[in-house]
């Protein structure tokens, strides 16, 4: 009996011991590791004009946090606008992701303008940083001005039912979204917050996520969670080099310069056939400037009027107008530089970039110019030309024909009349027959 009493207390206690380490496992296991974050966010950047580029790069970003497993996307946004198939295309690729994402305005003096407020509105939690924008979101034609009644009517009632939708969707204020769109309105950060066009104001990433982490945050498993900045950890997504050189090249500025270095380029090697490293380097240029072009919102007269300028240069080279094509060659460069990009959230180029340039080209094209007429009118140096009207030193001569030295060469020379030359006299060359000169007496008589 004994025996079985202390059997059965061996075994309770083994029980309690097994028992006791499967339960510390399991805790062990459900429990975070002291100081290793609970949160992963990988936070990208989108600081410019909505393009494909951009489009491409969230794509990229999602599927990135997807793969690796993140809780959350950050997405800080800086945007004067951009294309709306563009925009479009990114609300479908917010709203499709199984992660919740953050859109914060930031940094201070930011702005999401024009797509940039649908970008908002998409956003699972929409939050601005102090001394930041939003708004603007009316639409305008490809060359910035207004669109006409109908075709207005159309996009505006299309921009209002995407955007009321997305609005619904996050329980914000539907009214101001609706006036972005048809009146064009604005809100500064704080604004915003109050007019719950936005969830709240954050004055950097430690605020952002305390103020997130005590509203709660719906995971992609459905679950809202709590947490605190500490608990965060954040993960930048770094764009490869391609991305890095496409968003380089369809920078307007960049573009504009790329587009007057190719019509320079093609200007030089028409001018002066044969250069080839002009030739290569405009043509180069040039197609990336149209590759860049074809992407970014631009006015077809300010470009036509770029074109006209180059034209009108060409033409100076060969029409007398005293200056009048290269001054209009000139007002061209300018006014085209200043059309070239309007609307999508791209106000055109600065007068500190497009008057430099202008004239800098201006100046350019002309030396070239210079340099040509020049090389035209200047007697030529070298070859059968360069010999009229130069004098010979006389060889041997005989009747009409006979040997002259000039230049260092010796050649066969004849004259249209019998001459009595003795060595050492001159003659003066007045033309060539292949490799015969034909000469005239200088100074010497003919024969008798």
């Amino acid at each position: 009996m004994c025996l079985r009493v202390f059997a059965a207390t061996i075994c309770s206690c083994v029980f309690c011991l097994l028992f006791g380490l499967a339960l510390g496992a399991t805790v062990a296991l459900a429990a975070p590791v002291p100081g290793q974050p609970a949160i992963s966010a990988l936070e990208v950047s989108i600081a410019t004009a909505i393009s494909p580029i951009q489009a491409d790069l969230l794509d990229a970003a999602l599927e990135r946090a997807r793969r690796d497993r993140n809780d959350m996307v950050l997405l800080i946004l800086d945007t004067p606008g951009g294309s709306i198939d563009v925009m479009r295309r990114m609300v479908k690729s917010m709203l499709a992701s199984p992660l919740p994402i953050v859109v914060w305005v930031a940094p201070s003096g930011a702005r999401a303008a024009s797509a940039g407020v649908f970008l908002v509105a998409a956003a699972t939690v929409a939050t601005m940083a102090p001394q930041t924008t939003i708004g603007s979101a009316s639409p305008v034609g490809p060359g910035g001005g207004d669109l006409k009644d109908t075709m207005n009517a159309k996009i505006r009632n299309d921009l209002k039912s995407l955007l009321r939708g997305l609005v619904t969707r996050n329980d914000r204020n539907v009214d101001w979204y609706m006036r972005s769109i048809s009146k064009a309105a604005n809100l500064d950060a704080l604004e915003a917050a109050q007019s719950r066009v936005i969830d709240f104001v954050a004055m950097d990433r430690t605020d952002l996520f305390a103020q997130l982490g005590k509203r709660g945050l719906t995971m992609a498993n459905g679950v809202t969670t709590h947490f605190t900045a500490a608990d965060v950890r954040v993960h930048t997504y770094e764009t490869g080099l391609r991305h890095g050189i496409l968003s380089w090249l369809i920078d307007p500025q960049i573009a504009y310069i790329l587009l007057l270095l190719g019509l320079a380029g093609i200007y030089f090697e028409l001018t002066t056939p044969g250069a080839i490293l002009p030739g290569v380097i405009g043509s180069l240029s040039l197609l990336l400037a149209l590759y860049a072009l074809s992407v970014l919102p631009t006015n077809t007269a300010g470009l036509l009027l770029l074109l006209l300028g180059a034209v009108f240069f060409v033409l100076e080279l060969f029409i007398t107008s005293f200056g009048l094509l290269g001054l209009a060659g000139l007002a061209s460069f300018l006014f085209g530089s200043l059309l070239l990009f309007r609307g999508d959230g791209l106000g055109g180029l600065p007068l500190g970039l497009v008057l430099p340039t202008v004239l800098g080209l201006a100046a350019l094209l002309g030396f070239m110019g210079y340099l040509v007429t020049k090389t035209q009118l200047r007697r030529p140096a070298s070859g059968m030309a360069a010999l009229l009207g130069q004098t010979a030193t006389v060889r041997h001569w005989q009747g009409t024909s006979g040997k002259v030295f000039i230049n260092g060469e010796l050649w066969q020379a004849r004259s249209a009349k019998p001459l009595a030359l003795a060595p050492g006299q001159t003659v003066v060359v007045t033309g060539r027959d292949d490799m015969t000169l034909e000469v005239e007496g200088d100074s010497a008589l003919p024969a008798a």
